[in-house]
């Protein structure tokens, strides 16, 4: 999990193309039609090629690339490997999961009818190498660090042009490995892209020269299921089916990905039908009955939502040594009445959490022993915990050695139901004499904010209900975000046991030692509290915190939903007359 990755999704309003229950169909399949599915307003797709630059790292981005380029390893919505929908029909792997041999189906085949070969993903890969390594890179490859790359892979090697072998330097648990490190190639046909097979520094500035240019010749040769149409900046993309495509042809005519410069003009898109596809977020739902043509759903993205508090030493006002007392996380934790949240604010649509994987939606990572929430709502015990540890109430704050359990929470702005939640928190944590001031400011000022290298300017920071997602990291790890050394570990915690405990995710052993190895990394993030859990809400169209809506002649986009990748599956949707 990378901060530039979460940036760009939380900054980017990025698309979620589906939804949650029933999603009717006609029995016979209708062809023909376009759906428009609205594209939130801060960022609009700048970045073509499947091979995105840290810059770039966006859902939106994301997901036209997934509709253009074929991923080599393909992920359902239950987080297995369907082969029969993967560029790979097979994949071998070394006792100690460190060498891993891919054959290559042929069911899929670049647009002009040449085959996919192995030398394609060998390109991929000396691509993302020559972005992630080279000092002098115009660019850098958006996710370096999660899969092992490109630090932990030794080589790609093409053996034939059906087989490509992947050599790690150490042993590994093929199921992270997979899902995490495999699972980032998209192939691109190297005879098409390779312009200077001699010169890497060249062929990265030639791909940046057209990432953001998508009617280039370059992309006319795909094996997705669909192709480049049409284009207006900062207006529509449009994409049209590829012929050619070996899986399940699209049956609509056009796919259109319009730009909203607002939530309001997104929300009259979708009343006057001029959007099928969009969203609605919770401080419009008083406004839902203008949607008469709609069909409304929830969804939950596969991932995590938590505030940070600053346990560095030099945190201000001396914040960061209290906040490092596990009693005192415990009694923030007992604070935040999360069904109270989900009940009020969310209009019963969310799920209480206490640790790094959801209940929602259903993975076969989540452990059922942590439904029970080891701290649940109760600020009257909270403060008997304070109370305990040597802390007494002065004017209605806390207080122990002269120190005050006074501190700033900085949260995103532009949210009314965001700021409500904050001030119930507030307003709960004041139950047991702790003073939070509310700070809000723009996502971007607040993501360059907290962070370690600049420990002395926060105390706690929440990112927004969006939360954190494991795309990419589809195998939930928590080493980059939590142990001692990961990139994003903004809070600074640092625990030994936990560091071990993350370390043995990573390692090869067999299915029940996998599985029990992931469950105690949770039950001790459930426990030990390095962050404070927040309720895990569900996300619009627009990956903004809220509900999906669709028109009722659009069908398709809830029965393909995929929780784990978030991709559109827009060659499975269909509109009825």
């Amino acid at each position: 999990m990378k901060r530039t990755r979460m940036v760009a999704l939380l900054s980017s309003g990025a698309l979620l193309v589906a939804g949650c229950g029933s999603n009717a169909t006609t029995t016979s399949v209708p062809t023909g039609g376009t759906v428009v599915v609205a594209e939130a307003p801060e960022s609009p797709p700048n970045w073509f090629p499947p091979i995105l630059s840290s810059t770039a790292y966006t859902a939106i981005n994301e997901q036209i690339q997934f509709l253009l380029y074929r991923p080599l390893i393909y992920l359902n919505a239950q987080n297995q490997v369907d082969y029969s929908r993967s560029l790979v029909n097979h994949i071998g792997v070394t006792r100690d999961g460190t060498t891993y041999t891919l054959t290559l189906s042929h069911k899929y085949k670049w647009s002009n009818g040449r085959p996919i070969t192995a030398q394609d993903v060998v390109f991929f890969w000396d691509i993302v190498k020559e972005a992630s390594t080279l000092p002098n890179a115009p660019w850098g490859y958006g996710a370096a660090g999660s899969g092992g790359v490109p630090t932990d892979w030794q080589s790609v090697t093409a053996k034939n042009p059906d087989t490509v072998v992947v050599v790690l330097k150490n042993p590994a648990n093929p199921q992270w490995f997979i899902r995490n490190g495999l699972s980032q190639i998209s192939p691109i046909p190297e005879s098409i892209w390779n312009r200077y097979p001699n010169n890497p520094i060249n062929e990265l500035k030639f791909i940046q020269s057209v990432a953001n240019s998508p009617d280039n010749p370059v992309y006319r040769v795909v094996d997705g299921p669909f192709k480049f149409s049409g284009w207006q900046p900062n207006n529509y993309w449009a994409l049209v089916p590829n012929p050619a495509f070996g899986g399940h042809k699209a049956s609509i005519s056009k796919l259109v990905f319009q730009y909203e410069t607002s939530s309001a003009n997104e929300f009259t898109g979708l009343r006057t039908g001029a959007v099928n596809v969009g969203y609605i977020s919770p401080s419009l739902w008083n406004a839902r009955h203008q949607l008469t043509n709609d069909v409304r759903t929830a969804s939950y993205l596969f991932g995590m939502n938590f505030m940070i508090p600053n346990l560095n030493p030099h945190a201000p006002g001396g914040i960061g040594p209290v906040f490092s007392q596990l009693y005192v996380r415990q009694a923030l934790e007992m604070g935040i009445d999360q069904p109270g949240i989900i009940r009020a604010l969310y209009h019963g649509a969310g799920v209480p959490s206490d640790g790094p994987i959801p209940a929602k939606p259903s993975t076969p990572f989540y452990d059922p022993a942590l439904s029970h929430v080891p701290y649940a709502f109760n600020p009257a015990k909270g403060k008997a915990l304070l109370t305990s540890h040597g802390w007494h109430e002065v004017n209605g704050v806390m207080m122990k050695n002269g120190q005050k359990l006074a501190f700033t929470v900085l949260y995103m702005a532009g949210s009314t139901t965001a700021t409500h939640m904050m001030e119930l928190i507030k307003a709960d944590w004041a139950l047991e004499g702790i003073d939070a001031t509310l700070q809000a400011m723009p996502m971007n000022q607040l993501l360059s904010t907290d962070v370690q290298s600049e420990p002395t300017k926060w105390q706690m920071a929440y990112w927004g209900g969006a939360g954190w997602t494991y795309q990419v990291d589809y195998y939930p790890t928590g080493g980059g975000l939590f142990a001692s050394t990961g990139a994003e570990n903004d809070s600074g915690y640092s625990n030994a046991t936990l560091d071990h405990l993350i370390a043995a995710t990573y390692a090869p052993g067999t299915p029940s030692q996998i599985k029990a190895r992931m469950d105690a990394y949770q039950l001790f993030m459930a426990q030990h509290l390095p962050v404070l859990w927040m309720p895990w809400l569900p996300q619009g169209y627009a990956r903004q915190i809220g509900f999906n809506e669709h028109s009722r002649n659009v069908h398709g986009t809830v029965s393909t939903f995929n929780p784990v990748t978030n991709f559109p599956y827009a060659n499975y949707w269909t509109v009825s007359r």
